[in-house]
């Protein structure tokens, strides 16, 4: 993989990250009373988030295939397991951590017949 591969792939995990934000603040809103400052405070914010994640995004596909790009969106899996787990105290389950991996698993299967078909190309 290129060093510039790299820094897209660090950058698209990077917004990912960001983008699995906006269901923490969704879900911190849906405990609120509607239309409450905290309420409107956290749905900004996710709204905040989403528009900023569709610029990035746009910037991503430039540099990245959908294919791939998209595949990688199964690592906020991860990103909502964890942040459940530490902002709202769920418990994690057995069931819940293979789900993950086999979504992980999925997205470095489908990204490694890419990366064999650019070295056959060079």
């Amino acid at each position: 993989m290129a060093k510039t591969d790299k820094k897209v792939f660090l950058a698209l995990h990077l917004l990912l990250l960001f983008y699995s934000l906006s269901s923490v603040l969704s879900k911190l809103a849906a405990g609120q009373p509607f239309l409450s400052f905290r309420f409107c405070l956290c749905y900004g914010g996710m709204f905040l988030i989403l528009v900023l994640y569709a610029l990035g995004w746009q910037q991503i596909l430039k540099r990245l295939p959908l294919t791939v790009a998209f595949a990688n969106k199964a690592v906020t899996l991860v990103w909502s397991l964890v942040f459940g787990a530490l902002l709202f105290h769920e418990q994690i389950r057995l069931n819940q951590v293979i789900g993950c991996a086999l979504a992980v698993l999925g997205v470095v299967l489908f990204v490694q017949p890419e990366k064999d078909e650019k070295e056959d190309q060079a």
